[in-house]
């Protein structure tokens, strides 16, 4: 066996694979056909669950440049239509700012660091598997080489060729009627003003956030520290050749009614100019053939808008990990695997359905017009801007409901002493946090999971899987879980409050142990 995983593809999702993975000590061989990473401007940054999971891995400082956990964003845009979010109780929409590039640049350092063999350059060419494992045929500098591996991972995008040889189909539709135009362009400097575009016989266009016109859409991207763009969308037929400067200049008045007076950016930086015609919205009909399983846009397409892609593809590969590892470690349950297409699958659905509801909405037409006043009448309601941000965020997802409200779902943010959880899960393994006087629970769980104890003000306990989601849980969770936890070691005085602590939570914590864990040795790299 030449790797326990082989992941074609070392885009962001692959290579966030393959940092789960090393966590855990497991070392995979990523391929990658593209001999050094792609500088072309793609992904403008992160929306959604994934800031909070790249939190609770050490990575969001690394990428932010700044010191401190994320906060959610005050405001956002669904369809072009804006969420104040500001005075939800619960926000679950955070962002974080950073090109594509720099965030394959991290998790190339991350994956490197925990031992993945990257080889860029290589490319999967075909594949045969049976019940031992894959052998995967691929092309490299030297030329071709056949690699042994027990499991196949198409990391390889929307054209995955991995799901092609896989013969998995990948049903949905194809819009061909949308020009999208995406340029480096400057507006006039007199035209900025306060942070926003103040356009003469248009109005005020904030920055990165769409304006739907009934003639198109336009978004001002001034990137800090990069070269600006504008980008367009119409629904009328492109030109025949190249896209020219020109052709963006002539698609940015067509959709604000005005003139905008634009120019090539000047200083350095990537200069960008594209078109693209339609789109896709499809999802895989299986995330897993045998020993052979997709992630990220290799098992779901979608419009851009809203930007989940990247929230949706890093959280595939962050469920994915921990069950892949513990297939290869020997001690994952019966099944384990395939929950990862049973809850990931559904959370694709749900980014196509809602990116297809936007692009809807930012269609042109005196139909959409009237349609978008009743659903902004709609999101002057609390309750539903907080469905949306839920939805756009995925923090409305819940994988597999038990008798406490929190099974199934993102684990609350905690903290411990002086602690947050966003420190005591970066090494991905099972926790358990029993903050029960006494620390009740502690002897349910095997050596594998990582057990932090203490006191609060009331008796709660959880236990995380390493994606971050609650396994199983007890106690009452209110607006205090985040500051009342105090370190035990600190501790100077005993909560006398009665433990919820009975029969019936240690044996529903006997059964999530059963069903996610299994008592296994530890290594020097899991302990």
């Amino acid at each position: 066996m030449d790797a326990d995983v082989v992941i074609a593809g070392g885009g962001p999702n692959g290579l966030m694979l393959a940092a789960e993975l090393g966590l855990v000590g497991v070392r995979p061989i990523v391929l990658e056909k593209l001999s050094e990473r792609s500088t072309i401007p793609r992904a403008n940054g992160l929306v959604g669950q994934v800031v909070r999971m790249l939190d609770r891995r050490g990575l969001y400082e690394r990428l932010s440049g700044t010191p401190g956990p994320p906060r959610p964003v005050p405001g956002f845009v669904f369809g072009a239509l804006p969420l104040h979010l500001a005075e939800l109780g619960d926000n679950p929409v955070y962002a974080l700012q950073v090109p594509q590039v720099r965030i394959e640049e991290v998790l190339e350092e991350r994956a490197l660091e925990l031992g993945t063999d990257l080889r860029r350059g290589h490319e999967l060419l075909g594949f045969t598997q049976d019940e031992d494992g894959v052998a995967v045929s691929v092309s490299g500098p030297d030329g071709e080489y056949v690699l042994r591996t027990g499991y196949l991972v198409g990391a390889d995008g929307g054209h995955s060729r991995t799901r092609k040889l896989a013969g998995i189909d990948f049903p949905g539709v194809t819009n061909d009627t949308m020009v999208s135009r995406t340029g480096s362009a400057e507006a006039p400097a007199e035209y900025v003003e306060d942070g926003v575009l103040k356009i003469p016989g248009y109005g005020v266009v904030p920055p990165f956030v769409h304006q739907r016109t009934e003639r198109g859409m336009f978004v001002w991207v001034p990137f800090p520290g990069r070269l600006p763009a504008i980008s367009t969308g119409e629904w009328d037929p492109p030109p025949d050749g190249e896209m020219t400067f020109e052709e963006l200049q002539e698609s940015a008045d067509r959709v604000l009614g005005v003139h905008l007076p634009l120019a090539p950016p000047t200083g350095d930086g990537v200069r960008q100019l594209r078109r693209v015609v339609g789109g896709n919205s499809r999802l895989a009909s299986s995330f897993r053939t045998g020993r052979v399983l997709l992630v990220g846009d290799a098992a779901h397409v979608h419009s851009a808008i809203g930007g989940p892609g990247l929230n949706l593809g890093l959280q595939d590969a962050v469920n994915l990990g921990w069950k892949l590892a513990a297939e290869v470690q020997g001690w994952a349950p019966p099944g384990l695997l395939d929950t990862y297409a049973a809850e990931r699958r559904p959370v694709g659905e749900r980014v196509v359905m809602q990116t297809q509801a936007q692009s809807a909405l930012i269609a042109p037409g005196s139909e959409v017009t009237a349609l978008r006043e009743l659903f902004a009448e709609f999101l002057t309601d609390p309750r539903n801007v907080q469905r949306v941000a839920d939805l756009m965020s995925g923090a409305d997802i819940q994988y597999a409901k038990g008798t406490h409200p929190l099974v199934g779902r993102w684990a609350p943010d905690l903290t411990v002493g002086e602690r947050r959880l966003a420190e005591l899960t970066r090494s991905a393994r099972p926790l358990l946090i029993d903050l029960t006087p006494g620390a009740s629970f502690t002897d349910l769980v095997p050596e594998s999971v990582q057990v932090v104890t203490g006191c609060h003000e009331t008796p709660i306990a959880l236990l995380i899987r390493p994606d971050g989601y609650v396994a199983w849980a007890a106690g009452q969770f209110g607006a205090t879980e985040q500051q009342g936890a105090t370190s035990q070691n600190s501790a100077t005085s005993q909560n006398s409050a009665t433990s919820q602590n009975s029969a019936t939570e240690r044996e529903e914590l006997r059964e999530a142990v059963a069903r996610w864990f299994q008592p296994r040795p530890l290594t020097s790299a899991t302990r």
